[in-house]
């Protein structure tokens, strides 16, 4: 049975809302940040990326910069920025990307649901960045981004949710990028609740160490509360879930530096020992079971007959290109460490992958075909992790629509 709750947080007044909601922390990095934030002085990365207004040459994970991210999360509730809610609410979450529209539940979710495995994880997190999320999140007491799930489709809540966003939005604008963010406020939202109830499992689709970042604060915060209940907010973090069936998932592309020593007709006749390679004009495959690779200004499509074992890790086309020709033909045994291959994600497309190859910044690249929700749910059902930079969510959750504060 899965939890969900309603909570008073903070969110923008509706005069700011395209100013303070932005893009994920963890999509863009300090230059990308402060050119964001340029002209923007409410704007949510000056908190979740304070190392923004520090010298450049700023430790992301030093002191200063937490004390910053602090300082500047007060005053966005000082300055109106940021207004507190007058009750417990959910929202109501609608992003439209081109013709693509997925509409999620904004709400708290139990952290012992996720020690639980009723919020299930198919990724593994790394110590620096979930040390860095739970000292930020401890800091502000405060969930700023939320973390985005799924969850198997339900009638009951599809029709809840067209109740829910027959009237008049909240917030309504379309960010810089081209994407349209909607969001209804839902006082209460106890039929929501009680519907959730129903809701055996939900699978975090993106933001892994959100999630154990916010169960980890959530746990020391228990062992140093003497006074403990269980009724504290510190026992909840910010999720927007959505129905699987909404989700996009984009490829996520690889490129890698080298061929290991070999020359083009070496390497393309080991290829040709792995895959069924044939020459293709296209540069994106038509279904899964298809690579396309780039290599000498050509494409070329890499085929195999579907592997007949259970295991849903090896059906995956990022684990057939790894095991067949990454790892034995061009040395990349490890692809979470090794510096030798690049992973793009699929928003840029193809050509991303050619201005690679044709600049000589990559010998080759492969494009690959996405990996779907069910593939997600059966790997994470099987209590199995990822391969890394499998899956490409898009469009991303804004964040600052909605904080939950502790």
């Amino acid at each position: 049975m899965l939890r969900i709750k309603a909570f008073q947080g903070l969110r923008p007044a509706p005069h700011l809302v395209e100013e303070v909601a932005c893009v994920p922390y963890d999509v863009v990095d300090r230059e990308e940040s402060a050119a964001l934030a340029q002209g923007r002085p409410n704007t949510l990365l000056r908190v979740d990326r304070a190392e923004i207004d520090l010298p450049p040459d700023t430790d992301p994970y030093s002191d200063a910069v937490y004390n910053k991210a602090k300082e500047n999360f007060t005053a966005l509730q000082q300055n109106g920025a940021l207004i507190r809610e007058s009750e417990p609410c959910i929202y109501l979450y609608q992003q439209r990307m081109g013709n693509h529209v997925q509409t999620g539940l904004a709400a708290v979710c139990h952290i012992d649901d996720y020690e639980n495995d009723i919020i299930k994880k198919h990724e593994k997190t790394r110590r620096d960045k979930e040390d860095d999320r739970t000292r930020l999140i401890n800091t502000l007491s405060a969930d700023t981004g939320p973390v985005f799930l799924t969850y198997r489709d339900t009638a009951a809540i599809d029709a809840l949710v067209v109740e829910a966003t027959s009237g008049a939005p909240l917030y309504d604008f379309t960010a810089p990028d081209g994407i349209q963010h909607t969001v209804w406020r839902v006082v209460g939202g106890e039929n929501f609740v009680r519907e959730f109830q129903n809701v055996p499992v939900a699978y975090v689709a993106d933001g892994h160490h959100r999630t154990a970042s916010a169960a980890r604060v959530g746990r020391e915060r228990r062992e140093a509360n003497p006074n403990h209940t269980g009724a504290e907010d510190y026992n909840w973090f910010l999720a927007v879930l959505f129905p699987a069936s909404q989700l996009q998932i984009l490829p996520y592309n690889r490129a890698a530096k080298t061929l290991n020593g070999r020359d083009k007709e070496t390497f393309l006749a080991e290829v040709g020992n792995a895959f069924d390679l044939s020459p293709n004009g296209t540069a994106t495959p038509s279904k899964p079971g298809e690579i396309r690779m780039y290599l000498d200004s050509a494409w070329h499509n890499l085929a195999w007959q579907p592997l007949k074992e259970t295991d849903p890790i090896a059906q995956l086309d990022v684990s057939a290109l790894q095991d067949r020709l990454l790892a034995p033909i061009l040395g990349i045994d490890d692809p979470r460490t090794s510096k030798q291959v690049d992973f793009i994600g699929g928003i840029r497309g193809p050509g991303e992958l050619v201005k690679l190859v044709d600049s000589g910044k990559a010998a080759v690249a492969f494009s690959m075909y996405p990996t779907t929700v069910e593939q997600l749910m059966a790997i994470a059902d099987a209590n199995q992790i990822m391969p890394p930079k499998s899956t490409w969510f898009e469009p991303k959750l804004r964040s600052g629509l909605f904080i939950h504060t502790f």
